[in-house]
This record gives structure tokens, C-alpha cells and sequence, in this order.
């Protein structure tokens, strides 16, 4: 078929799921900001010991992951999460047959206008690699905790959220390793989200340079929250807050 053999074909199926990490990162970023809000009107580790959704008196990060477990995100999240997964395995497999091809490592080679000799450009197999690796770590500390038990009753079900956030980043070397890994995603991010516009046919003069701006905005607020999340919750947890 026209869009698995041909060059563009392949870069927009790498754009269109990569689409999947960046929509993915905007809904998990903002139900996780909730818990900075928490810590300013004082909600911060307030989950009510029951059974329900949406319990009065909870805390707004709590009621978030609660909004996470109805049946409408219960089935958007996979898909997002299965886009996603899409990206990093067509990702490698593009990378694998480009090294085989040109009979050695090479980064995959694409002309075009934009200034391809960046530092992301030329290692974005590297940083998704890193972003994978630490995703699995990711889903160790959380989703191994919440919903995992849920799913296959496997594992000890944590209903407090907060502890999970404050157990995890209250530790500076995780604090840091986290940090790390927010810093690869926006790499990664900045390079990529142009790139799938530009796939699109958004290569313009003009809007091309817009949307390079645009991007970096976009991914830099959204990796900033996740870094903001994480500090805070290493604040609480070692009583500095």
C-alpha cells in the first residue's frame, strides 16, 4: 500500500500517532496539575475512604483520577495510549530498516526546509528509546498501583493518589531522573511537532515558522506542568510545604 511504502506514507503514519502523545500528554498533564491546585486550597492528600466516584470532599487531583476511571476516558485513554505505542514500534522498525539499508547506523534522512541539523533532529530515535525506557519505570510507580490491580487483580490497589505521588517523587535521585525524562520529552516534542505539520502540507515560508514557535510553546507548557507536578509533590513529601 501507497502509505506503508512510500516516504510520506510513512511519516504520516508517524505523525498522525505521534499526535496520539501529544493529545495523551495535554489530558494526563492536566488531571496531574490538579494536584498543585490541591496544595493551594488546601486538599492535598484528601481521598475519602470509600467506594464511590466523585466522593464530596475530595481533593481535585483524587476527583481527576476518579474522572479518569469512567467508561468515556476508560476507552479514549487506550486508544490514545495504542496510538502511542504505534508511534514508538513503527518509529523503530523505520529506524531498523534505515540502519539495514544504508548498511550501518544513520539517522533517518529527510529533506526538507527545516533545520534537520538540530541536536533532536538528528537523535530522535535515541530520545524516544530514553522516553519508552522511562515510561515502563513510570508505569511501575503509578499505573501498576491503580489500575493494574483494578484490571487483573494484580498487585496492591492504592486508592490515595497522593501517596503514590509523594512516594515516588519524595526522593531527590527519582526527583531527578523524572526531570531527566521530562527534558528528553521536550526534545523529542519540539522537533516532532513541527515535523507533523510539515508532514501535512503546513510547510509554508510563513506558517511554518509559526507552528515552530507554537510548538515550542505548546510542548514547553506541557513539559513545564509535569516538572512543576513532580516538585511539588517532593515538597509535601519531605515536609517543605
Amino acid at each position: 500500500m501507497f502509505i506503508f511504502n512510500s516516504s510520506i506514507g510513512k511519516k504520516f503514519i508517524q505523525s498522525v500517532s505521534g499526535a496520539f502523545l501529544i493529545l495523551f500528554l495535554l489530558l494526563h498533564g492536566t488531571i496531574n496539575f490538579f494536584s498543585v491546585i490541591d496544595s493551594f486550597t488546601h486538599k492535598w492528600g484528601i481521598a475519602l475512604a470509600d467506594d464511590k466516584l466523585f466522593s464530596a470532599g475530595d481533593g481535585l487531583f483524587k476527583l481527576g483520577c476518579d474522572f479518569m476511571s469512567t467508561p468515556v476516558i476508560s476507552i479514549m485513554v487506550p486508544v490514545l495510549a495504542l496510538g502511542f505505542l504505534v508511534h514508538i514500534l513503527y518509529g523503530c522498525w523505520l529506524t531498523l530498516k534505515n540502519i539495514m539499508a544504508r548498511g550501518g547506523f544513520n539517522r533517518y534522512e529527510v529533506a526538507s526546509k527545516a533545520n534537520t541539523d538540530s541536536w533532536a533532529a538528528k537523535n530522535m530515535f535515541v530520545l524516544g528509546i530514553v522516553i519508552f525506557g522511562f515510561i515502563c519505570f513510570h508505569l511501575f510507580h503509578f499505573w501498576a498501583h491503580m489500575q493494574l490491580p483494578e484490571l487483573v487483580g494484580i498487585g496492591v490497589y492504592e486508592n490515595n493518589p497522593y501517596v503514590l505521588l509523594e512516594f515516588t517523587f519524595g526522593r531527590w535521585y527519582i526527583l531527578l531522573l523524572y526531570i531527566l525524562w521530562f527534558a528528553a520529552i521536550w526534545f523529542h516534542l519540539t522537533h516532532g511537532f513541527w515535523s507533523m505539520f510539515q508532514t501535512v502540507g503546513w510547510n509554508g515560508t510563513t506558517w511554518f515558522k509559526r507552528v515552530k514557535v507554537i510548538g515550542n510553546i505548546v510542548v514547553t507548557v506541557i513539559v513545564l506542568v509535569f516538572v512543576v507536578v513532580a516538585v511539588n509533590a517532593f515538597l509535601h513529601a519531605n515536609a517543605i510545604i
